[in-house]
């Protein structure tokens, strides 16, 4: 069942990388200069949008805030001893800052390549004292996230593309003076191939390589970006990734109602001895639903500010001793944890395309 979620999940991952090669804003549409610029028997190419779809971020500077929540942690390797023993704690709160950059490198008719880079924290504040090792670990050190990315759309012809997406990301409870070793980046992939069948419709199959689920899986993902005839509503989505119903309420102010799969594995070192002297670089398998609602508006020419709320599901918040492909195995976790479900809010500044 956890695979057959995290195959829908995957899915969703990929409604990134069509945002991602989207160059244009929602008030024009550039598909008529891609036409305009061909001269008489050049062939011509499909562009890598249809028409409403969400502006793309260039830089992108926000604020993560979830509510209280319990959190039940488990025994370590399921023998409970005194230094490391099972806790039920309540969380006050998570925040964290989220940095996102996405460029331009390539912008040709017939390629677009775009680079980009994020940063993100997840901290904790835990009411009480914590005498679980990973519990202390989270207190202390929190999650950090540290990535590149590319994306590659290749259109083929006028009805034809290709999507590849790929990024390396550096997880983990280090901190700028104390780092991981970089053999631990985990290292993500997606390809699609597409059909774009008219301006407002786009949609595709493929494969990823992803750790949405929190471990690493390969999944399948399906593309789908549709705008209906009255231009008033959409559908934009990477499944099982992510999906949105979007709603246009003119050029400038848009609202969207959906979910994506927020995850990732993250190295957690032994750094102030919580853990027993055994016990290091153990994986943290993070993943989690959010089902939100979004409203995204113009406050100043291409400067745009994105607010979100909604519930965030834990999906999985497990520990591995190694990294490893589960597959369909059943094997136990080495800690297994039960956190809540809490509210949440984020919100962004954004600096979109022109």
């Amino acid at each position: 069942m956890r695979l057959l979620i995290g195959t829908v999940l995957g899915l969703l991952s990929w409604q990134a990388l069509a945002q991602q090669s989207d160059t244009t804003v929602v008030e024009e549409d550039f598909s008529m200069y891609a036409d305009a610029e061909l001269a008489d028997g050049a062939k011509r190419f499909c562009t890598s949008k249809v028409f409403d779809l969400s502006p793309n971020k260039l830089i992108s500077v926000g604020y993560d805030f979830q509510a209280g929540y319990q959190m039940d942690f488990g025994m370590i390797g399921g023998a409970q001893s005194m230094a490391n023993q099972a806790q039920s704690i309540q969380n006050r709160f998570n925040q964290g800052l989220r940095i996102a950059v996405n460029a331009p490198a390539i912008s040709k008719t017939n390629v677009l390549l775009n680079l980009g880079f994020t940063y993100w924290d997840h901290l904790y504040s835990f009411d009480g004292r914590t005498t679980n090792a990973l519990a202390q670990s989270l207190n202390q050190y929190g999650l950090r996230t540290t990535g590149v990315n590319f994306t590659l759309f290749k259109p083929l012809n006028e009805k034809q593309f290709i999507i590849v997406f790929g990024s390396a990301d550096y997880n983990g409870n280090y901190s700028w003076n104390e780092l991981q070793p970089f053999k631990y980046t985990k290292l993500s992939a997606t390809g699609i191939y597409g059909w774009k069948k008219h301006d407002r419709l786009m949609y595709g199959f493929g494969i990823s390589r992803t750790y949405r689920i929190g471990e690493m899986n390969y999944i399948p993902v399906m593309l789908y970006n549709y705008t209906f005839p009255s231009r008033k509503w959409g559908i934009e989505g990477l499944f099982p990734a992510r999906g949105n119903v979007r709603r246009t309420f003119n050029a400038r102010t848009l609202g969207f109602f959906g979910y994506e799969l927020e995850g990732a594995s993250y190295l957690i070192r032994n750094r102030g001895d919580e853990f027993e002297p055994a016990l290091d670089n153990l994986e943290l398998r993070r993943s989690e639903l959010r089902v939100r609602f979004t409203f995204e508006r113009s406050i100043k020419d291409f400067i745009w500010v994105s607010a979100q709320a909604g519930l965030r599901y834990n999906w999985m918040f497990n520990v591995d001793r190694n990294e490893f492909f589960r597959g369909f195995g059943d094997d136990p976790y080495f800690i297994t944890n039960t956190i809540g479900n809490p509210l949440y809010f984020n919100v962004s500044i954004n600096l979109v395309s022109p």
